[in-house]
């Protein structure tokens, strides 16, 4: 753990921190000397990530946690509160996507990414603020994507305007909304202290990405994996790293993080 981080003391809440990004998030802002709150279903590797966190002298506790369920989220808050103090960062990285074409109507994953991507991030965002408006001070880090990026940097342009992911419709259309609802949450919590960060990963490479594939039609869309062209989990949790280690009156409102090989 460093002690001489400027974060050092400080508590957040990681979510979707059983493994990828949220996982080397987690171990990243604990060895900055954060005190880390691990939130994910799989409570088996949730432990695991404590047992790192614990062998490099850090410090973590793990709840078991659905985003989609906001009695678990409320939860999520008063143990973090109740065991670790105030809560200071919220990473809101839960989440999942689906290569699906919109013509072989998988209603079931339209449904279960908007759940997670839009309702679960919306209310964890929620849970977090009435205590950070009260201490006046926070930063909410939302995870979002490339694909919630593309083509809001060319829609204005005079060319590229179909740039989108196919395969990825629904997904791009929660990541959308993450960039829109940080945007204004940012203005809406500014002027009590409260930083909103959005982070936007290119590929990154995740434990089991065959499951991202149910439709069979949609695998020879997901074009960087074939090429082997993935970011580590550990270059995103950099990032988030160095939003919430910038001076109180420094916001970095967005980090675009892609593969060299790969740019918008």
């Amino acid at each position: 753990m460093a002690s001489g981080s400027s974060l050092a003391g400080k508590v957040a809440i990681v979510t979707g921190a059983s493994g990828g990004i949220g996982k080397a998030t987690g171990i990243a802002l604990a060895k900055a000397g954060v005190k880390v709150a691990l939130a994910a279903r799989r409570k088996d590797k949730l432990e695991e990530v404590a047992k790192q966190i614990s062998e490099n002298g850090g410090v973590s506790i793990c709840v078991e946690t659905d985003v989609t369920k906001r009695d678990q989220i409320k939860a999520l808050v008063h143990e973090t509160i109740t065991k670790l103090g105030p809560v200071d960062i919220l990473v809101n990285n839960a989440g999942l996507w689906y290569y699906s074409l919109m013509q072989n109507q998988m209603e079931d994953l339209w449904e279960e990414q908007i759940d997670v991507n839009i309702k679960g991030l919306t209310n964890c965002a929620a849970a977090v603020l009435d205590g950070m408006i009260k201490q006046r001070s926070g930063h909410i880090v939302n995870m979002s994507s490339d694909s919630g990026k593309k083509l809001s940097i060319h829609i204005f342009s005079l060319c590229h305007i179909s740039n989108g992911y196919p395969g990825l419709a629904v997904y791009t259309g929660t990541k959308f909304y993450v960039e829109g609802f940080s945007q204004t949450l940012r203005q809406e919590v500014c002027k009590f202290g409260i930083r909103v960060t959005c982070i936007q990963p290119g590929d990154v490479s995740v434990e089991d990405r065959d499951k991202t594939h149910p439709d069979p039609q949609s695998k020879d869309l997901d074009t960087a994996y074939q090429a082997g062209k993935l970011l580590d989990p550990t270059d995103i949790a950099n990032a988030v790293l160095y939003a919430v280690s910038q001076p109180e009156n420094v916001a970095i409102n967005e980090v675009l993080v892609q593969n060299r090989e790969f740019p918008l």
